[in-house]
C-alpha cells in the first residue's frame, strides 16, 4: 500500500495514527540502541576482565616493555582457573608472578624481521611486503583476545598483529594499485562479517577493541570496491552500510535536545552530529598502567570518566592529540567526548551520501531522498558548527561549551576530502594549511609539539592522502603537489637510507625521517604508509619511470630551493 495511504489510513483510527508513526521512526536505531549493552556484555570478555585482579598486578609488575604484551597473551587453561590458583599462591613467600605468568599463558611472538633483497626499489619493497603482512585467523583460541576473521586480511606491522579499521582503507589503496583485488575484497568481507556479528566494525580485531569502532571509512571501501567491481558493490553492501550507520546513530530518535548519548549528539535546534565513544570506563587493556598513570595526575577528576576519555581518544584514531585537550600539553584534560569531530562528522556524511546513491540503485527512492536529505542537513552543520569563521578553517566543535574549538589540525582537510565544504571555506583552509601546517617533509598534524605522537613534528600517512585529495576537489593542485611530493621525498629519503617505511614521520625541523612521541616506540611495517606511499608513486613518478632513490623524485620548486639551502 501506498505511503500516502497508510498516513491517510491511520488518521483515521486515532491511537493507531501514534503506534503506525513509532513503528516507521528508524526500527532498526531503535533497536540497536536497546541491544547495543547487552550485545557488549554476550561477546567475548577482555582479558582484564577475565583475570581481574591479577591482569592488573601482572601489568602492574612490569615485567613487559609494552603493555599490549600481556594483553595478547593467551591463557593455556581456564582463566578463571588460573585467577584462582593466583589468589591461592599469590601470599605465599616463594610465590614468583613472572614464573607464574610465564607457566600458565602464551606470549605473543614476534615475527622474523623482514629484510628486503638489496638495491630494491621502494615500489618493488612494498609490493614484497604485502604477502609478509597477511594473516588469516579464521578460528581462534578459546581464551585468546584475537578475534577470528573469515578472511585473509593485512596487518600494519610490528606491535601491531591484528586488522586495525581505518588503517585498513588506506592499506587497501595500496593493496589496489598493486593490483590485489582478492585481498581488497577480503578486507571489505571481513568488515562486513563484523558488522553483521558485532553490530558495528570493532577498533581491531582483538576482544579488548569491541567497546569501540574508530573513524567509519567502510563506505570509502565500498567505494573503492566498486571503482573494480562497478555499481553491484553498492547494492551488495547495503544492509551492511545501514548497519554501520544504525550504529553511529543509536539513541538519536530518543534524545532530547542539548544533549548527547552513545555516539551522537543532539544540539539545542535539533542538529546531528557525532562524536567518539567507547563503551566501557576502565583503563585501555593495551595500555593499562598507562591510563592509570594518566588518571593519577588528575586526582580531581573521576577516573572511570577519564578512562572513558582516553578510550573514546583512541576511537578516534588520533591517540593522542592535543586536538582532544583543554590543556594542549597535559593528557590528563583529555575531554575527547565533549567534542563534535570534524574528520568524524564528514565521514558520517560520506556514509549518508552512499546509502542514498545504494538505496537509489537498489530501487528504494524513498529511503534514497531520505539519506540525501539527511546528507544535506549534515552539510550544512558541518560549515555551520564545524567552521571558524574567525580564523577561516574547519576544527572540532564543543557541544556544552556551544563553540568551535580554535586549534587548526590536519583534520580541518576531511570537509574538503569528502567534498562537504563550500569554494570559498575549501580556499581559506588551504590557505591556513599551508601557513601554518605545511613543512618541509610534509603535512603536520597540529601546530603543538608535546610529546604526544599526533601531533607536532610528526606526520602521518593518512592524513598526507586526505589533503592531497581534498585539496584536489577544489582545484588546489600546487598545494596538494606539494604536500604530496614532501612526504613522498621524506619517505624515500627515510627508505634510501634504513630500507623500511615506518608508522609516522617527522615533518618538520632538519631531522625528517621516522617519527616518535607517545605510548610505544616507533614501529615499522607499515600498511598505511605503505598503501599511501604507492598511491603518490603512482601520482608523481608512475611504474614507466624509473625511481630508485630520493633523487629520481619528482620535486617541486620549493622543495627543491629548499634541498639546494641545505
Amino acid at each position: 500500500m501506498p505511503r500516502n495511504a497508510v498516513t491517510t489510513q491511520a488518521k483515521k483510527h486515532g491511537m493507531a495514527q501514534l503506534v503506525l508513526a513509532a513503528l516507521l521512526a528508524a526500527p532498526a536505531l531503535m533497536a540497536q540502541a536497546a541491544d547495543e549493552d547487552r550485545m557488549l556484555n554476550s561477546q567475548p570478555q577482555p582479558p582484564d576482565v577475565r583475570l581481574g585482579p591479577l591482569f592488573n598486578a601482572v601489568q602492574q609488575a612490569q615485567f613487559f616493555p609494552d603493555q599490549k604484551t600481556f594483553a595478547d597473551a593467551v591463557p593455556k587453561y581456564n582463566p578463571s582457573s588460573i585467577l584462582a590458583d593466583w589468589q591461592m599462591q599469590k601470599n605465599q613467600s616463594s610465590f614468583d608472578l613472572k614464573r607464574f605468568v610465564y607457566t600458565n599463558f602464551t606470549l605473543p611472538a614476534n615475527g622474523e624481521k623482514y629484510v628486503p633483497p638489496a638495491g630494491q626499489s621502494l615500489r618493488a619493497h612494498i609490493d614484497g611486503l604485502w604477502p609478509v603482512l597477511t594473516r588469516t585467523a579464521k578460528t581462534a583460541g578459546q581464551y585468546d583476545s584475537l578475534l577470528p576473521l573469515p578472511k585473509p586480511y593485512v596487518v600494519p606491522g610490528g606491535r601491531f598483529r591484528e586488522v586495525y579499521y581505518w588503517d585498513s582503507y588506506f592499506t587497501m589503496l595500496g593493496l589496489a594499485e598493486s593490483g590485489h583485488w582478492d585481498r581488497v575484497q577480503d578486507m571489505l568481507d571481513n568488515f562486513a562479517w563484523e558488522l553483521d556479528t558485532y553490530g558495528h566494525i570493532p577498533n581491531g580485531n582483538r576482544s579488548y577493541y569491541l567497546s569501540r569502532s574508530q573513524p567509519p571509512f567502510f563506505s570509502l571501501m565500498v567505494d573503492l570496491l566498486a571503482t573494480h567491481e562497478g555499481d553491484k558493490a553498492y547494492t551488495h553492501y547495503l544492509p551492511q552500510l545501514q548497519k554501520e550507520y544504525d550504529y553511529w546513530m543509536a539513541d538519536s530518535d530518543s534524545m532530547q535536545a542539548g544533549s548527547a548519548s552513545k555516539r551522537v549528539i543532539k544540539l539545542a535546534d535539533g542538529t546531528l552530529l557525532n562524536r567518539y565513544w567507547d563503551m566501557r570506563d576502565a583503563p585501555r587493556t593495551e595500555s593499562w598502567l598507562d591510563d592509570i598513570k594518566t588518571a593519577n595526575k588528575a586526582p580531581e577528576r573521576n577516573k572511570q570518566e577519564m578512562y572513558r576519555e582516553l578510550r573514546s581518544g583512541a576511537a578516534s584514531g588520533w591517540d593522542f592529540s592535543s586536538r582532544w585537550f583543554t590543556d594542549a600539553h597535559n593528557l590528563s584534560t583529555i575531554r575527547t567526548t565533549q567534542l563534535a569531530p570534524v574528520d568524524l562528522n564528514s565521514l558520517i556524511f560520506h556514509l549518508e551520501k552512499t546509502l542514498s546513491k545504494a538505496y537509489q540503485l537498489d530501487k528504494q527512492s524513498d529511503k534514497a531522498q531520505q539519506y540525501a536529505e539527511r546528507a544535506e542537513k549534515r552539510q550544512a552543520a558541518i560549515n555551520r558548527y564545524l567552521w571558524d569563521e574567525k580564523q577561516g578553517w574547519y576544527a572540532d566543535y564543543d557541544w556544552q561549551k556551544k563553540r568551535v574549538h580554535n586549534q587548526l589540525t590536519a583534520a580541518a582537510l576531511f570537509p574538503l576530502y569528502m567534498q562537504a565544504a563550500t569554494d570559498k571555506q575549501a580556499a581559506r583552509t588551504a590557505t591556513a594549511v599551508e601557513k601554518q601546517l605545511l613543512k618541509p617533509g610534509g603535512l603536520v598534524t597540529t601546530t603543538v609539539n608535546n610529546g604526544q605522537q599526533w601531533d607536532a613534528p610528526n606526520g602521518w600517512a593518512p592524513l598526507q592522502w586526505v589533503a592531497v585529495k581534498g585539496l584536489e576537489n577544489y582545484q588546489k593542485p600546487q598545494l596538494a603537489q606539494e604536500i604530496g611530493l614532501r612526504f613522498l621525498n621524506n619517505v624515500q629519503t627515510t627508505y634510501d637510507k634504513e630500507h623500511k617505511l615506518v608508522e609516522k614521520y617527522v615533518v618538520e625541523g632538519k631531522n625528517l625521517g621516522g617519527g616518535g612521541g607517545g605510548e610505544y616506540p616507533l614501529q615499522d611495517g607499515f600498511g598505511w604508509t605503505n598503501g599511501v606511499t604507492l598511491m603518490l608513486l603512482d601520482k608523481y613518478c608512475p611504474k614507466e619511470k624509473t625511481c630508485d632513490s630520493a633523487k629520481d623524485i619528482p620535486q617541486t620548486s620549493a622543495v627543491a630551493t629548499e634541498t639546494a639551502a641545505k
